[in-house]
């Protein structure tokens, strides 16, 4: 199976092993924990995905091992692997200049030829004593492992851990239970102190899953941290999940998803260009400023000189541009801070917000708003940086937000989970873990500052935004400052296409803030994380104002850290163009394009909200997210999510409607057929001889006869069976038409209370997805629920979803009709 089909399950997630032999049918790893809902989480061919994840290689036999090697043979094999990655981390520190010299270490050329993840695949494929699982390359297998619940350490989980080349998988033989990590997900690994039971190894992902293993020998846990730490950061960026990932769907190419957005089409929905404001070329290959897209919109009034001047003022030249125009034509710009230090000034840069001001004629000053805290901007003037002087700077008003920087958001993060991951949690220790993390607050800050920006635009003011760099705070103020104020961004198309332009075209550093390689954790800090919680927070606020669901947020969540689709990978625009990703990758938009009905809100009403939200931001409104920060607890989570049930009943009635209007078109047809054959129609005949009653008869008879001969007939009259030759045929083959017709819907849908599992057996959690077989009214996981075929006993003949066994019979019974 593969992540692409499905969008949904979770990554992390439990599956039975009956359901994994399916899940690995596909010759690529999912990310995901589960099957086809990939939540990367969900389905794990997809989760999309991001369920089970799935391993690259493809259905096996069962489950068993094709071959099996000593523990002193997987020390040779683990020596062969660190050798090479030795062999690579040399070669990357010498110097170009004694490239010679290292050709003289290596004669084959091995060195540098392939990226290390490569060369480590194709050892594994075409060493003829790898070990396989199901056909997956195994690097390692560690029996007798435990896995700790930390709500239940006396019955731990007793498996197997299998190594592959994209997953670490724990196989629970007694409980038929199998735990897949996608090793990009994998955040921190550490070795903790050893215990009489063995040596135990903590891992932790950036999706929120924690898992402890205790493995049986020290020596067993040692080579799998080492190998963790350096598969799931790898040196190279070409080494990433997306570059090895192919779908297994034909029906989803390469190229999907990857020409959805446009940014000039973006901005002429806005409509702009315009007298105010003009797209300049400037930045043509990147020449102006390299983490700015190419086509950048700025006032019709100012020069090229001018434009310059303003870049080479702004930190990494990130100079103020347009990044929305109100229908008010009050503008949001957007930019990086100044180089202003405590004196320094930029004519250029004054005439450059000055030209911002006059592009709007409905008002005489603009916001300029820093999203720092004062004394983080004030700091910054010591390097040379710092914020704008008003003095310099005519027709502005200066306010600072006081939104921390990545660093106090990423030890934020950390302590909020560790109050989640307390094992003896208590009332009070996990309040006073959630408080003292801060995280509550940075999030009400966030919101705070974008509804300041959004009612500031909505009253007519030009705004412009900018923190450090511009790509963090900056971002996140911005994209949520429009969905306040815009309902297009609150539709689907219109949030992917927000992401596109306010953090992939603008610059957000993707690469760095999801940790993807190993480079300075410094930069690893969980700003995307934050913009959906909030999205979530306005969602609580707003049921009816958004067309997604927090199924969506929870997608875009694991996809974004799990690598395994090119729309996030790179730093900005110019570093997706030059890794050519839309030739070498999949595109998440192509995944979620396919899965639509995933994703969709039950409660949404397009005009319910026309013009700007204003959340009330009183601190008990700002609530902690457990659907993501504890997705992986089993217990904490409501039986049945309202979207879900609401979504299934929409469609139960929708499938009974279709039913009833192909019912009343059958009666229809069968009384104006009975009318035009002049059907007996007085009851109180009176039959005083033998003559009348065989009268009656013939014409009983005849008038059946004219109904049966119908093309649109379903029966045929009592005496017609009893006729001999292909009358028998023809009556046997309209009842079984009409009893297809009437057992092809079924009429009572299964609840979705209390259902835990599906019946491939694959554990349902609080994002899966669960939905009914419109044919037998049973409940499946996205995966099994793959296939969509008219039913006979709709009016209309649109595919509606229905379970494998429904559609074969659908499939089988219309042949068998066609047949005859």
């Amino acid at each position: 199976m593969n992540c692409a089909t499905y969008p949904w399950m979770k990554l992390a997630h439990s599956v039975t092993i009956p359901c994994v032999s399916q899940m690995l049918s596909s010759n690529v790893a999912t990310v995901g924990g589960g099957g086809e809902h990939d939540s990367i989480g969900k389905s794990t061919d997809s989760t999309d995905g991001v369920d089970k994840s799935k391993t690259n290689q493809g259905s096996g036999p069962d489950g068993q091992l094709n071959r099996s090697l000593s523990f002193d043979g997987r020390r040779k094999v683990w020596a062969r692997v660190e050798a090479h990655w030795a062999r690579v981390t040399l070669d990357r520190s010498v110097p170009s200049g004694a490239a010679n010299s290292a050709d003289k270490h290596d004669p084959q050329g091995a060195i540098g030829e392939q990226p290390f993840y490569q060369r480590i695949r194709s050892w594994l494929t075409n060493n003829p004593q790898t070990q396989t699982y199901q056909q997956s390359p195994v690097m390692t297998k560690i029996e007798n492992v435990r896995m700790l619940d930390r709500y239940n350490n006396r019955k731990p989980s007793t498996g197997t851990l299998y190594l592959t080349a994209t997953h670490l998988i724990f196989v629970d033989p007694d409980a038929k239970k199998e735990t897949w990590v996608l090793l990009m997900h994998v955040a921190t690994v550490q070795k903790l102190p050893l215990s009489t039971v063995g040596a135990p190894l903590q891992i932790r992902c950036k999706t929120f899953l924690s898992v402890t293993f205790v493995l049986p020998r020290e020596r067993e846990c040692h080579d799998l941290y080492t190998s963790l730490m350096q598969m799931s950061q790898p040196f190279h960026i070409e080494d990433l999940y997306c570059f090895h990932y192919t779908s297994s769907l034909e029906e989803i190419p390469r190229t999907a998803g990857w020409t959805f957005f446009d940014l000039e089409t973006e901005f002429q929905r806005m409509g702009v260009p315009n007298s105010n404001w003009t797209m300049t070329n400037l930045n043509k290959d990147y020449q102006l400023c390299d983490t700015y897209p190419q086509c950048l919109f700025v006032p019709s009034s100012v020069s090229t000189i001018v434009l310059v001047g303003s870049a080479s003022f702004r930190s990494k030249g990130r100079l103020p541009v347009l990044t929305y125009l109100h229908k008010n034509q009050a503008a949001l710009c957007r930019c990086s801070q100044p180089l202003s230090g405590f004196s320094a000034r930029c004519v250029e840069d004054e005439q450059l917000l000055n030209g911002i001001v006059q592009a709007n004629p409905n008002a005489k000053f603009m916001y300029v708003v820093d999203t720092r805290p004062r004394i983080n901007a004030m700091a910054n003037r010591a390097a040379g940086k710092g914020y704008e002087n008003e003095n310099f700077y005519e027709n502005i008003k200066f306010q600072f937000c006081g939104i921390e920087n990545i660093h106090v958001m990423r030890s934020s993060l950390s302590k909020l989970l560790e109050a989640c991951e307390l094992k003896t949690p208590s009332m009070a220790a996990f309040i006073n873990g959630v408080q003292s993390s801060g995280w509550l607050r940075h999030i009400h800050a966030i919101l705070d500052t974008s509804l300041l920006v959004a009612r500031s635009l909505q009253e007519g003011v030009n705004v412009l935004v900018h923190c450090s760099d511009g790509w963090d705070r900056t971002a996140q103020v911005c994209s949520l400052a429009q969905v306040l104020l815009d309902p297009y961004y609150r539709t689907l198309q219109g949030f992917q296409s927000l992401i596109e332009k306010d953090w992939l075209s603008f610059g957000h550093k993707f690469t760095d803030r999801c940790g993807y390689l190993q480079s300075d954790a410094k930069e690893t800090s969980p700003v995307f994380t934050q913009l959906v919680d909030c999205m979530w927070q306005l969602q609580r606020a707003y049921p009816s104002a958004f067309q997604f669901s927090e199924r969506l947020l929870l997608h875009l969540h694991d996809h974004v850290y799990s690598s395994q689709y090119g729309t996030f990978v790179g730093n900005c625009e110019k570093d997706r163009l030059d890794l050519k990703l839309s030739d070498r990758t999949y595109s998440l938009w192509g995944n979620i394009a396919s899965h639509l009905d995933e994703f969709l809100n039950p409660l949404y009403k397009s005009d319910a909200y026309p013009g700007l939200l204003e959340p009330n931001l009183v601190p008990s409104n700002i609530l902690f997210w457990r659907g993501l920060y504890c997705r992986f607890e089993s217990g904490v989570h409501p039986r049945e999510s309202i979207a879900d049930v609401l979504l299934a009943t929409r469609d139960h009635s929708t499938s009974l409607e279709m039913h009833i209007a192909h019912l009343q078109k059958r009666i229809t047809a069968m009384k104006t057929l009975l009318d035009v054959s002049s059907p007996v129609t007085d009851n109180r005949l009176a039959v005083d001889d033998e003559d009348d009653e065989q009268q009656l008869g013939l014409r009983l008879k005849k008038s059946m006869q004219v109904v049966d001969d119908h093309p649109l007939s379903t029966s045929k009259s009592a005496d017609s069976v009893f006729s001999d030759g292909p009358n028998i045929e023809n009556s046997i083959t309209s009842s079984y038409q009409l009893r297809r017709e009437i057992d092809s819907v079924c009429i009572d849908w299964r609840s979705l209370r209390n259902i835990k599992e599906c019946v491939c057996s694959t554990p349902f959690d609080h994002s899966s997805k669960k939905s009914h077989c419109w044919r037998c009214g049973e409940v499946f996981c996205t995966r099994c629920l793959d296939k969509q075929t008219p039913l006979p006993g709709h009016a209309t003949h649109r595919p509606v979803p229905v379970c494998r066994a429904c559609y074969r019979e659908v499939r089988l019974s219309s042949s068998s009709i066609t047949s005859t």
